[in-house]
């Protein structure tokens, strides 16, 4: 059933105030907190109301009330206020943030590291793509038809877009869809960006012109463009102690085409299941590795996403134990980023590279 006003501001007096000092709240003191305009004697009739309804409990009979189960819920979906975090907190969980992902590059680029020791080739490991975010939104007032939406990512690259508007709109308008976006758009992926989202923005800035669906737009355009993995190689000069890449021009070619981020998130190899795949020679596609071939294993990055390790050598590689040894890192890669715990020792040779010399892959 609908509670009146007055028994809304009471509950929430009561909730605020437990959370707050976990103590039973009387009617005096919610008399003083809150701004009711009647006295203690009706505030505790509504008290008794409320408790007969099931949102508050009395403890013992002289003592005052406390929230629920119910009036906790009837909280949290009608009366909580939602708080904003402060700047320091703000910067404090993007700090964070980072440093977890700064961990997860050096990771990656470790268990490569580690493939390329245990193989003696060059090793690449291609991480999942992750789901860019905008960190703040300037829109540049140029005129009354025209303005610049300006987008910084995550990653600290800047996005921006001249909007040219077929009507006029004031700057203030404009002022307020900055700050309504900075409030509700950062720090959260495309995939939130939702039309209820979209409609609520619409709404709070009285946009009647379909400015928040042109800026949203242009949102999620520029971050689904910006969604990629990350890609590591490591021991690249390996390559010229295999007799098949003594010509320098030969061996350029293929360092060149590892040395391009773009061209290894484009190999082939991204399998959804745990199997090893194997690229000899002319198969590859790219012509710069027409005379190598390509071990690629999969591994479960979580979230429902998968990465590659893999090594680049010639044709005449020892398969089996490269694909065996590539197996195993990408299991315990799987079990570190995706469910579950690494094989003993496993984490502790990818984050050290702990491998002696006699270990090192031989051809």
């Amino acid at each position: 059933m609908d509670i009146s006003p007055r028994k809304k501001k009471i509950l929430a007096a009561v909730v605020d105030e437990y959370i707050r000092t976990a103590e039973p709240v009387g009617s005096k003191t919610i008399a003083a907190i809150a701004d009711l305009g009647c006295s203690s004697a009706t505030i505790r009739n509504e008290l008794s109301e409320l408790t007969a309804l099931g949102y508050l409990e009395q403890p013992h009979t002289s003592a005052g009330r406390i929230p629920s189960p119910h009036g906790y819920r009837f909280y949290v979906n009608e009366l909580m206020e939602r708080q904003k975090l402060s700047i320091e907190e703000t910067e404090t969980i993007n700090q964070r943030l980072n440093q977890k992902m700064e961990q997860l590059d050096r990771l990656m680029s470790d268990a490569g590291r580690l493939a390329g020791q245990l193989t003696g080739y060059p090793a690449l490991t291609l991480s999942a793509p992750r789901a860019a975010t905008a960190k703040r939104f300037d829109l540049l007032y140029i005129d009354a038809n025209t303005f610049i939406i300006v987008l910084l990512l995550g990653n600290n690259t800047v996005k921006n877009k001249l909007v040219h508007l077929p009507f006029s709109v004031e700057q203030g308008q404009i002022q307020k869809l900055a700050a309504l976006f900075n409030a509700g758009f950062t720090n959260i992926p495309e995939e939130e960006i939702t039309p209820v989202l979209i409609s609520a923005t619409e709404r709070a800035a009285r946009d009647t012109m379909g400015l928040t669906s042109i800026i949203a737009a242009y949102t999620i355009e520029a971050l689904s463009q910006s969604r990629e993995g990350a890609a590591f190689v490591t021991g690249e000069s390996s390559l010229l102690r295999q007799p098949e890449f003594r010509d320098p021009d030969k061996a350029h070619r293929v360092i060149s085409y590892l040395s391009d981020s773009q061209h290894l998130m484009g190999l082939p190899g991204k399998a959804t299941d745990d199997s090893v795949r194997v690229i000899i020679g002319p198969e590859n596609v790219a012509e710069e590795l027409r005379d190598s071939s390509v071990v690629m294993a999969s591994y479960d990055a979580g979230a429902g996403q998968r990465g590659l390790i893999g090594v680049v050598g010639p044709l005449r590689m020892d398969y089996s134990a490269v694909a065996a040894k590539l197996q195993y890192i990408a299991d315990g890669l799987s079990r570190l980023l995706g469910a579950g715990e690494a094989p003993a020792g496993f984490g502790k040779m990818i984050l050290k590279g702990d491998i002696s010399d006699d270990e090192h892959g031989t051809d």
